[in-house]
């Protein structure tokens, strides 16, 4: 099979962890939902999410300063809130009534569920010593839900607005339980 060179700026694309999920950050009376596909499994119990924000992005600096979030995993329903969210900054806009999404109370942080999203895993950050050099906090899932329903397709970022959405399941022989 031939091969040609790809622009290192496209490799991320080949390596996104896992799927689209919508951050959602509370402070102050204000809210914020950004969308988010740099992030990573690092441990399974307790169950540990490393991910990276853009000092940029609004959702940074509530994050940092109240340590704790709601990470919502959408399916491919809700794929253009999800890029909506990710194309629209929070400092001037509840992106919960631009894209009619629904705010939940968390019951283990001040951050909100978003009722849509088939998933949603309440995080409080537990290490931030790589937040200066990398913008990537490592976050604790202190409390998880999820719709009992089969496991909806979800949406995965190859970046500049392309998506794959995740297809047929399958069930292999494992050691892990």
């Amino acid at each position: 099979m031939p091969r040609r060179a790809l622009a290192l700026s496209k490799v991320y694309g080949l390596l996104e962890p896992g799927p689209v999920v919508l951050l959602t950050t509370a402070h102050g009376g204000h809210r914020d939902i950004m969308a988010l596909s740099w992030h990573t499994m690092m441990e399974f119990e307790p169950p540990l999410v490393g991910c990276v924000i853009s000092n940029r992005n609004h959702s940074f600096g509530l994050l940092k300063t109240t340590r704790e979030c709601v990470l919502n995993i959408p399916s491919v329903d809700l794929a253009e809130q999800v890029v909506g969210c990710g194309n629209t900054s929070g400092r001037r806009v509840d992106k919960f009534a631009r894209f009619g999404l629904t705010a939940r109370p968390a019951s283990r942080v001040a951050a909100p569920l978003i009722a849509e999203c088939f998933a949603n895993l309440e995080c409080r950050v537990v290490d931030t010593r790589l937040v200066p050099k990398y913008c990537f906090f490592v976050l604790e899932v202190v409390k998880a839900w999820k719709d009992a329903a089969l496991p909806p397709q979800t949406i995965h970022h190859l970046g500049r607005g392309e998506f794959v959405v995740s297809g047929e399941h399958l069930k292999l022989k494992s050691k892990m339980k």
